[in-house]
């Protein structure tokens, strides 16, 4: 238990997606300029996590590492299909993006009007694909882990874009210089995000 409250710590705060792998900046730069349209691409990005990692992890476990198909055959159990790795988790990061465009497009117009072509793309996000790929660094012990993961990596977004959205509003009421409006600002506030971020690298978890 003491494990998985340490990963789901780590994951939010000290391995952040945006702040300490600069992973989905596309997306996190272009869709934080109000509050609410962040917040409905922050929890489809953390939904994305939330199922896709799992069934890559699954995947990983049992078909594609190294001796993970011994449970079929006994012959099997040197074949590495490792090398798949990648146009399986894609196959499935898409298949799952589609869902959600879907679901979106039904249950909330608005939203997916105000997401844009940024709906679409969160198959080519690249923090659900590096969440998939650091799973396999990890070696996490059980599915529960790596469920754990997925869902800290998406909270961990999901606060990133929706604190930058929020400063992002107030902006809008502020004296900034003329050169440095728009993206220009933007930059400058996630760097300081980050820097306050990297305060969390000092917490020493269990």
């Amino acid at each position: 238990m003491e494990n998985i409250l340490n990963i789901f710590a780590k994951s939010i705060f000290i391995d952040n997606m945006v702040f300490a792998y600069f992973l989905g900046m596309c997306s996190y730069l272009a869709v934080s300029k109000n509050v609410k349209t962040a917040l409905g691409l922050g929890v489809a990005v953390t939904f994305m996590l939330l199922v896709t990692l799992p069934i890559n992890y699954l995947l990983e476990t049992y078909i594609l590492k190294v001796g993970a198909l011994a449970w079929v055959h006994e012959s099997f159990a040197e074949l590495d299909l490792s090398f798949l790795s990648f146009i399986i988790f894609i196959a499935v990061i898409a298949s799952f993006s589609q869902i959600v465009e879907m679901a979106v497009e039904k249950y909330s117009p608005l939203l997916y009007q105000s997401l844009g072509i940024f709906l679409p793309l969160i198959a080519v996000n690249c923090a659900i694909l590096g969440a998939s790929l650091f799973m396999q660094e990890k070696n996490f012990a059980h599915i529960g882990e790596a469920t754990t993961y997925a869902f800290g990596s998406g909270l961990g977004w999901l606060l990133a874009i929706v604190g930058l959205a929020a400063i992002r509003e107030k902006l809008q009421y502020s004296n900034v210089p003329k050169p440095l409006r728009g993206l220009g600002i933007t930059f400058i506030i996630t760097g300081l995000m980050g820097i306050a971020f990297m305060s969390f690298l000092g917490i020493k978890l269990g």
